[in-house]
């Protein structure tokens, strides 16, 4: 079973440096793609709620 405190980077240290590496590289860099938009920490905090429990 699954702790539900234990963090992702603990659960999936691969996936959490992958998703740490593509935040960097969003940060640090410039996407000059129309479609693409970078989204704010309380945008992303919120998808990763309760609230998108179906």
């Amino acid at each position: 079973m699954i702790n539900a405190k234990t963090t992702l980077a603990d659960f999936d240290p691969a996936l959490w440096q992958a998703i740490e590496a593509e935040r960097h590289r969003q940060e640090d860099q410039i996407e000059l793609i129309a479609s693409e938009n970078h989204v704010s920490p309380r945008v992303l905090q919120a998808q990763g709620s309760v609230l998108t429990n179906k």
